[in-house]
C-alpha cells in the first residue's frame, strides 16, 4: 500500500451474514489507527449503526435511503470526494476506510468507483473485498439470489459464519460450493462471529507488483477444528464447472507475450465477455521489457500498470485469473496462447 493512499476495505455479504457482528468485534480490538466506516442501509434509517459501540478512534458515516451499488457515480462518489476535502482542511482525520455494503449490494459498481474517478484513485487504494458467508443458509441463498454468487465471486477473503450449526457433511458441501465459485479467495472460519483483523485487513489484494498467487486448491485457515481439518480441497482444472452455479474461476497461463497481441486479446475479451467477468487480475511477461505488466479490472473497466522488474531467478510467465460467469475457456485459452512469443 502506498504511504500516501488510504486503504479501503469493501465488506459485503448477504443479509444476516454477520457484517455488523464483525465490525463490532473490530471495535473491541486495540489499534492506534483511526478508522472511518461507511455503513450503507437500504432503508430510511440504519438500525445496525445503533447496535455498534462507540470508540474514540472510530468514525461511522451512514448512507441510507438507497444502495450505494445502484448509484456508483452518485452518492458514494460524492461522499468520497467530501471525505477527501475534510481530510485536506483538517476537519476529519482517518487512516483507513471500511465500506460496509447493504446485504443486497452487488460489489461491482462500488469497485468501479475506485478505478474510474481520478481524484478517488489518487486518494484511496483498494485493499480487498471481504465477503461474509452465512454457513447455515448459504446453499439456499445461492439457489435463490444471484447477487450472493456475485458477492462470493468478487471476494479476496471469505469469512464463514455459523459453521457450528452445520454437520460435518453439510460443512464440506458448503466449502465445496464456495470453492467452485471462487477458488482464488482465502477462506477463514469465524468463531462466534469473531476473527482477527489481520485476516481481513491489510491484505493488499489489489497490489500485484510482487507476485500473483494462484490458488491451485482452496485454502482453509481456521482455529483447530476437526470438521475443517477433515476437509479435502477439490483439485480441479480451470475449466471445471458446477451445474449449480454460474460463476467460475479461470486461469490462463503462457510464457512471454507480445504486447500488441495480448492487448488485442484483452480488448476482445472485455468487449465480448466484459459484462460477465466479475473480476480479473494478472501479471504478464512482455517480450523485451524487464518489468512485469500488471492488469486488473472489474467488468469492462480495466487498468494496466508496470510493476517491478523480473528477478534473474524468476521464470517469466504470463498468468491471468478471471472470476466470471461461464466462458468458452478452451477457445479463449488458445487465443491467449497465440499471444505468446515463440523462440
Amino acid at each position: 500500500m502506498k504511504n500516501d493512499l488510504l486503504p479501503v476495505t469493501i465488506l459485503t455479504g448477504f443479509l444476516g451474514a454477520g457484517k455488523t457482528t464483525l465490525i463490532n468485534h473490530l471495535l473491541t480490538q486495540e489499534t492506534t489507527e483511526k478508522i472511518l466506516i461507511i455503513e450503507n442501509e437500504f432503508g430510511p434509517i440504519n438500525i445496525d449503526s445503533c447496535l455498534l459501540p462507540t470508540a474514540s478512534n472510530i468514525e461511522i458515516m451512514e448512507m441510507t435511503n438507497g444502495c450505494i451499488c445502484c448509484s456508483v457515480q452518485g452518492e458514494l462518489t460524492t461522499a468520497l470526494h467530501q471525505l477527501n476535502q475534510k481530510r485536506l482542511n483538517g476537519t476529519l482525520s482517518f487512516d483507513r476506510l471500511i465500506i460496509e455494503t447493504t446485504g443486497l449490494a452487488d460489489p461491482a459498481p462500488i469497485l468501479q468507483t475506485f478505478f474510474i474517478d481520478e481524484l478517488i484513485r489518487n486518494t484511496f487504494e483498494l485493499d480487498g473485498v471481504v465477503t461474509l458467508i452465512d454457513g447455515e443458509h448459504i446453499l439456499q441463498q445461492l439457489a435463490q439470489h444471484r447477487v450472493v454468487r456475485s458477492q462470493i465471486g468478487f471476494a479476496d477473503r471469505l469469512i464463514l459464519t455459523k459453521s457450528d450449526r452445520l454437520t460435518e457433511q453439510q460443512l464440506h458441501t458448503v466449502l465445496s460450493r464456495l470453492q467452485l465459485i471462487n477458488n482464488k479467495a482465502i477462506l477463514f472460519v469465524a468463531v462466534n462471529g469473531e476473527i482477527a483483523k489481520a485476516h481481513w485487513l491489510d491484505i493488499h489484494a489489489f497490489q500485484l507488483s510482487e507476485e500473483l498467487t494462484i490458488n491451485k486448491g482452496f485454502f482453509i485457515i481456521a482455529n483447530p477444528n476437526q470438521q475443517i481439518a477433515n476437509y479435502q480441497p477439490i483439485m480441479h482444472t480451470s475449466s471445471t464447472i458446477s451445474p449449480h452455479d454460474d460463476i467460475y474461476s479461470y486461469l490462463f497461463e503462457a510464457g512471454c507475450v507480445d504486447i500488441k497481441k495480448v492487448g488485442q486479446f484483452v480488448e476482445r475479451l472485455i468487449e465480448i465477455h466484459g459484462n460477465d467477468m466479475l473480476r480479473y487480475k494478472g501479471i504478464l511477461a512482455i517480450k523485451d521489457n524487464p518489468a512485469k505488466l500488471i492488469v486488473q479490472g472489474v467488468h469492462k473497466v480495466v487498468g494496466f500498470d508496470y510493476g517491478k522488474a523480473w528477478q534473474d531467478d524468476e521464470q517469466q510467465r504470463s498468468q491471468l485469473v478471471i472470476i466470471s460467469r461461464k466462458l468458452p475457456f478452451d477457445r479463449l485459452m488458445q487465443e491467449f496462447l497465440a499471444t505468446e512469443i515463440k523462440d
